[in-house]
């Protein structure tokens, strides 16, 4: 039996084309290599599983890549690619700065660069985590970050920019991750659902890539996770929403369509049965909020492209936006925010969202009291 290898282990890119949601800089860093235009220290940061680690190491290797391809990619099959493929390259040292953050552990790296590597043209130190070093450990690498040795490149990956000191950001060529975008996060995930003959519905994959928010690995793993609990080797929407405990769209539509027909009964039997299956009010507030701005979104055609979700459930928006009004969605955005706000303080947590969802029952009745009030004066 085949020992089990997670997603994210199993397919990290090998290249900067596979390198997902992140061409702004695979593009630099390609077209820096072609040009011999390498900095002697990079810094990567960005939030987790955006790929800083992944692209680090892809850096390495193409530095030190004997045939690089037209395209500014390392070829695999060189001396230099297959040492560095079977982890067996001296030319590229990883340092991880959460457990290794001393003085002494910095000057054991500043002894080691003044060696010239035995075979390729460039040592590469990653330091992953480089935010995790003590003031007196960044003040050690100062002068070997500022003028190395010709040989020596220095790739730096950090989650927490602000942490780290100005006299170390200067010395740097910083390259900013953005957080990957809930479609791109889809489309992966889909491809390695093919490659593994796993059935997976769009709707499933989608709700993977938005509980992800923006981490490419958070979503394998998500993903894995599913993959482990359904039967069949299938992906369902059905299932996913169990396993992650998420609230169906269905609710809030249909929440939604009893709100704006003023039926507090019903409003409160549909709270209700949320509550019996376990969800959290203050999660169901918040999500009814998210769902009024989808809606609204949903209501001029020119900023439909903001909602990120799949077209089946693009279509429902849609239709519920030509039934609610503009004025019932701004009004209810603002009171569901506000029982947002005062959640926590809250002595009777039910209550206060049960008040909130009354209130919002009664919105079309305030506004039309509010146009006869303002004809009378008139």
């Amino acid at each position: 039996m085949d020992k089990f290898v997670v997603s994210a282990r199993k397919y990290r890119p090998a290249n900067f084309e596979t390198v997902v949601g992140q061409a702004h800089i695979t593009t630099t860093l390609k077209n820096a290599i072609k040009n011999n235009h390498l900095a002697q220290a990079f810094l990567f940061c960005g939030p987790r599983g955006v790929g800083k680690t992944t692209c680090a190491r892809i850096l390495a290797k193409t530095i030190n890549c004997q045939n690089l391809t037209e395209e500014g990619e390392a070829c695999n099959t060189c001396d230099s690619c297959s040492a560095f493929n079977n982890q067996t390259s001296f030319n590229i040292h990883e340092l991880d700065a959460a457990s290794n953050n001393s003085v002494d552990d910095i000057r054991s790296l500043v002894d080691q660069v003044r060696f010239p590597p035995q075979y390729g043209k460039y040592k590469i130190y990653i330091i992953d985590e480089v935010h995790m070093l003590s003031n007196q450990a960044f003040n050690a690498f100062l002068k070997t970050l500022e003028e190395p040795p010709s040989y020596a490149i220095f790739i730096l990956a950090t989650t927490e920019k602000h942490k780290i000191i100005p006299t170390i950001l200067s010395r740097c060529q910083i390259f900013d991750f953005n957080r990957i975008s809930v479609k791109d996060i889809s489309l992966h995930l889909d491809k390695i659902a093919k490659k593994e003959s796993i059935e997976a519905e769009p709707e499933a994959l989608h709700l993977i890539s938005q509980k992800a928010d923006g981490a490419l690995r958070d979503a394998l793993s998500i993903f894995d996770l599913i993959v482990t609990y359904s039967l069949g080797h299938k992906v369902t929407y059905k299932d996913t929403i169990e396993n992650l405990h998420i609230l169906d769209y269905d609710y809030y539509f249909k929440v939604t369509d009893v709100l704006f027909a003023e039926n507090i009964s019903e409003t409160l039997m549909v709270f209700n049965e949320i509550l019996k299956k376990g969800f959290d009010g203050h999660n169901f507030i918040v999500g009814l909020s998210e769902h009024f701005r989808n809606v609204l979104v949903c209501r001029d055609p020119a900023t439909v492209s903001l909602l990120e979700v799949t077209d089946t459930i693009q279509k429902k928006y849609i239709e519920q936006a030509t039934k609610v009004s503009e004025s019932f969605l701004l009004t209810a955005l603002q009171i569901s925010n506000q029982c947002d706000l005062g959640y926590k303080s809250s002595k009777n947590q039910r209550l206060h969202v049960e008040i909130t969802l009354m209130k919002l029952a009664k919105i079309n009745s305030a506004i039309l009291l509010a146009a006869e009030l303002k004809k009378k004066v008139a």
